[in-house]
């Protein structure tokens, strides 16, 4: 029978990323989470965490984890019935997404939930190829991502086709591209990635144009809204969603650059099969508004 006390401690030691911290958060000693963390080791007769930094669980440590959150969920769904006092029980509700779905429609999909019931929301951005990791450790009930198959335990739902497009200022056009988009010019136009694990921009420059990574300017912003600044400032060109800059193309502050070659990313949300209460709620709630506002563009 597994001591959920211990779990919670290997919980809060991964978030916090620090012992004393966790302590903190516990209103425990370090001493008394380190010797939690030993309990539990000893029970499941092997590592749970990595002692390094950053804090890693082990693999057996991940499994604990994503068991620990479910529980957790049902935990949070059911105890306020129980109280019978629901009105004033904070839900937490961890969704791991992609920064451009944030900026776009994500936030719309989780408004009439977060209305009606108290739930504070935890998103853990990282890219859409990398936000199913999340939902793998156990770290987030549900996850936006371009993963066309659903982890064990898990099921998917296809939410719809963003387009990004290739976009910058009629100034930084007049600038960089006023003999034409090609290997020469871009050598010198900076770009944005939004961090170094960014490669969208870096592999649609070399497929498109054969120019390799590193060979031209680029900036990092970790700001999916940036991007568009950086764009409308003339600072940079860049992929940006269409669903993010429609007024600005209409309106003729942005131009998309190759109309004819969009990158098309298809996203899907994949949750835990055993979804119930608000968890269930906010999940119908993101497909819906994936799937209208993904058709829209």
């Amino acid at each position: 029978m597994l001591d959920y006390k211990l779990l919670h401690a290997l919980s809060v030691v991964v978030d916090e990323q620090n012992f004393d911290k966790a302590a903190s958060v516990l209103s425990v000693t370090q001493s008394a989470v380190s010797q939690r963390i030993k309990s539990l080791e000893q029970t499941i007769g092997q590592p749970v965490l990595v002692r390094a930094q950053p804090l890693i669980a082990t693999a057996i440590g991940k499994k604990l984890l994503a068991h620990y959150q479910q529980v957790k969920l049902l935990e949070q769904d059911i105890i306020p019935d129980l109280s019978g006092n629901n009105k004033y029980a904070t839900i937490t509700a961890n969704i791991a997404s992609n920064a451009d779905s944030l900026a776009t429609w994500l936030i719309g999909a989780i408004g009439d939930v977060c209305h009606q019931y108290n739930v504070a929301v935890n998103f853990r951005l990282a890219d859409e190829n990398r936000t199913i990791n999340y939902l793998k450790d156990g770290e987030v009930f549900g996850a936006i991502s371009t993963a066309e198959q659903a982890l064990p335990g898990c099921t998917l739902e296809r939410l719809g086709e963003m387009q990004y497009l290739l976009v910058a200022s009629p100034d930084f056009v007049e600038r960089y591209f006023a003999d034409g988009i090609n290997e020469q010019t871009l050598a010198r136009a900076p770009a944005v990635a939004y961090d170094q694990k960014d490669d969208m921009h870096i592999k649609y420059i070399e497929q498109t144009f054969g120019l390799q990574g590193g060979s031209y300017p680029c900036h990092t912003v970790r700001s999916s809204e940036a991007f568009v600044g950086f764009a409308k400032q003339g600072l940079a060109y860049c992929l940006i969603p269409k669903l993010q800059i429609q007024t600005e193309l209409s309106s003729g502050l942005l131009v998309d650059l190759m109309p004819e070659n969009p990158i098309i990313r298809t996203l899907y949300w994949h949750h835990w099969i055993l979804l119930k209460g608000v968890f269930k709620q906010l999940s119908i709630a993101i497909i819906h508004r994936a799937q209208q506002a993904l058709k829209a563009q």
